[in-house]
């Protein structure tokens, strides 16, 4: 039912910059909270960032200071811009949703890769 379209990820130079967004489609529940994810292959999912409804957010300290998360709930979308990459920041990036209420369902989209030369 609920769907994620990512968008945004590409290649680009270290010291560049890169806005992911990811807009969700056919939910039939109110979004609570969103957040991004990154994988390389072969190693362990790393949660990024997350964002509440309400616009309180939390980053993990390989990305503070450089990737900003927010979110527009009127068209049900959570963005990451990112700046200052490197290349240890190559991944495939992926957004996650959370229903607003006690349900343990969460939704991801297909993942996007994000590839930063040296």
């Amino acid at each position: 039912q609920v769907q994620l379209v990512e968008s945004g990820g590409g290649l680009v130079q270290a010291g560049g910059s890169l806005r992911l967004s990811c807009a969700a489609s056919g939910s039939r529940f109110t979004i609570g909270t969103m957040g991004w994810y990154r994988q390389t292959p072969g190693k362990q999912r790393e949660v990024l960032a997350f964002i509440t409804r309400g616009g309180n957010t939390n980053y993990v300290d390989s990305v503070k200071g450089r990737f900003t998360i927010s979110r527009d709930n009127t068209k049900n979308t959570v963005y990451l811009q990112m700046n200052s990459l490197k290349p240890e920041d190559t991944a495939v990036y992926y957004c996650n949703i959370r229903p607003w209420s006690a349900s343990t369902a969460t939704y991801w989209g297909q993942g996007t890769q994000v590839t930063v030369s040296s």
